[in-house]
């Protein structure tokens, strides 16, 4: 299944030229809808803004990370895709985000920790699907074990898990 599909616009200009330019656009989820993005963004699928199923998620590419985390015991092996392209794939254009739980909980984080931190948007955990019992089906996770120094209460805040909405602002 391809992520994007090309549309092919066209209008009428001045002087009787047809012009045409391609946009981009989100394909609609087939499965269950797990994650919707919203706010400053360019790409979308629905008047929500961009709904994803696992499977487009997963789509995005899928990493791994060897970490502990302060609500987890010892070190264990997540993955999923990273949020720097989740972000790119829709589009965004805010300086910030807001990460929704399930149970409403929200922490706002600057959008260039996704990039200077690498965060992996963890739905897997040990080679297993992330129920919502252990945090999924959706962990924003920074890299712990690689950079000690996020391991700080400002940092754990952010590490919103349960996640079902990020709002680009």
């Amino acid at each position: 299944m391809k992520q994007r599909l090309n549309i092919k616009i066209c209008s009428l200009a001045i002087g009787s030229m047809l012009v045409c330019q391609t946009a981009l656009a989100l394909e609609a989820p087939k499965g269950r809808v797990i994650l919707t993005v919203s706010g400053n963004i360019t790409e979308t699928n629905s008047d929500q803004g961009a709904l994803f199923d696992r499977e487009m998620l997963l789509e995005l590419g899928v990493d791994s990370m060897d970490t502990g985390t302060p609500w987890t015991e010892g070190v264990n092996t997540f993955s999923g895709p990273r949020l720097a392209a989740l972000l790119d794939t829709v589009g965004a254009k805010g300086e910030s985000l807001s990460v929704t739980a399930l149970n409403n909980y929200s922490a706002n984080l600057p959008v260039q920790d996704a990039y200077d931190h690498n965060i992996m948007l963890a739905m897997d955990v040990n080679g297993k699907k992330m129920s919502v019992r252990d945090k999924g089906p959706i962990f924003v996770l920074y890299p712990f074990a690689d950079d000690p120094s996020l391991n700080n209460e400002v940092i754990h805040n952010r590490s919103v898990w349960q996640v079902k909405a990020i709002t680009v602002k």
